[in-house]
């Protein structure tokens, strides 16, 4: 490299560093230093979007994280909002997908035809069709099909879409960690004695739910953030009971960009969790086997 080439690439650096620190001189004097943290909407009203206004925050924020207990609608019965519903959704849904994920992995993976195809079938179907319309088709169509007032709550139709939606999605990770494990081991099960069903619930899934624990938490951040869908269908988790609480309140109304930032720290923070959990899995778990 010639010296002149050295010299415009120092500039080309220096350029770059000094636009990075206005930016973030920038982002902090608009978050930081011109911000406004009190709940005093007056206030927050006089920087005319100049600095930040987390008083919306100080305000909400408790009703957000808190949640609280709403009436979806004449006559239903009431359900949870805001951040306990997000943790409810997720983990239910969590939970009940896997051993559905688990049979369709078994069963995709069995040579009896009666067992393989309709697995192969539903995962491909389930897949192929996005979890928006099957969560508006459980909530305006599944109705229509059921004896007249007798369906279950909407909370409950969206957590069997979401559950169904994840459990696919499993069923095709646990499917990459069975073959993974070698023959042999199934083999050698058998010829210490051990039945099909003891040999996959000791021997190869617990070898295989290790080989892919990874992809197993990228999933479960996935459903986390997927989690905030159900919003469209009128159930109100933490993105939804944002919206609902400043849409009806015209003092706050206008503080929409700092509330989205903060409910965003709070599924970073969530999703930060859940990685983390992911690894201390992965370094626990080859004791374990």
């Amino acid at each position: 490299m010639t010296s002149a080439a050295r010299v415009v690439k120092a500039v080309s650096s220096g350029l770059g560093l000094c636009v990075v620190a206005w930016l973030l001189w920038q982002a902090l004097g608009w978050a930081v230093w011109r911000a406004e943290f009190r709940a005093d909407a007056v206030a927050c009203q006089a920087l005319q979007h100049q600095g930040a206004c987390w008083g919306v925050v100080a305000e909400k924020g408790p009703q957000w994280l808190l949640g609280r207990v709403i009436e979806s609608a004449p006559g239903q019965p009431w359900q949870p909002a805001g951040l306990p519903l997000t943790l409810m959704l997720f983990g239910l849904s969590w939970l009940l997908s896997w051993p559905l994920a688990i049979g369709l992995a078994l069963a995709r993976r069995s040579r009896m035809r009666w067992l393989h195809w309709p697995a192969v079938a539903f995962i491909e179907g389930v897949r192929g069709v996005p979890v928006v319309t099957l969560l508006f088709m459980a909530a305006f169509l599944l109705p229509l099909l059921w004896p007249q007032g007798e369906a279950p709550a909407l909370l409950w139709r969206a957590t069997a879409v979401l559950s169904v939606f994840s459990a696919v999605y499993l069923a095709e990770i646990v499917r990459g960690g069975l073959q993974t494990v070698p023959k042999e081991q199934s083999e050698a099960a058998h010829t210490l004695g051990l039945g099909w069903w003891a040999t996959q619930g000791r021997i190869v899934l617990p070898q295989a739910l290790r080989a892919v624990l990874p992809a197993l938490t990228s999933h479960a951040i996935g459903l986390l953030k997927d989690s905030s869908l159900v919003m469209v269908i009128g159930l109100h988790e933490l993105t939804g009971g944002l919206s609902l609480s400043l849409s009806g309140d015209p003092v706050w109304r206008a503080f929409y960009f700092e509330a989205y930032l903060f409910v965003g720290l709070v599924y970073a923070l969530m999703c930060l969790a859940l990685a983390r959990l992911g690894r201390h899995l992965e370094a626990r778990w080859p004791q374990a086997l």
